[in-house]
């Protein structure tokens, strides 16, 4: 049996495999792919609705457990970037 998370965006559960994880590392969030960084973890859907929706929700910094602001472009970029490639078909 798989585990479950919840994403921070849409609030709905999936498996572990269906979504993202993302760290805070020096108040700039990133995609941890491997989900392998220390600390605590967010899930995300891989989706630009759900990360609309954390970000408008400020649910990353709750879920984190982070007070003040996180820098929330440095992983926008990241999941563009690994969108493009996948579509690409480049690795």
């Amino acid at each position: 049996m798989e585990p479950v998370r919840t994403c921070v965006g849409c609030r709905t559960r999936a498996p572990r495999s269906a979504l993202l994880r993302v760290v805070s590392q020096n108040d700039t969030l990133v995609i941890d792919e491997r989900a392998v960084l220390p600390g605590r973890g967010a899930w995300l859907h891989p989706t630009q609705e759900c990360m609309d929706a954390a970000v408008r929700r400020r649910a990353f910094g709750r879920a984190l457990r982070v007070s003040g602001q996180l820098d929330t472009q440095t992983i926008e970029k990241q999941r563009l970037n690994s969108y493009g490639n996948k579509v690409n078909g480049s690795k």
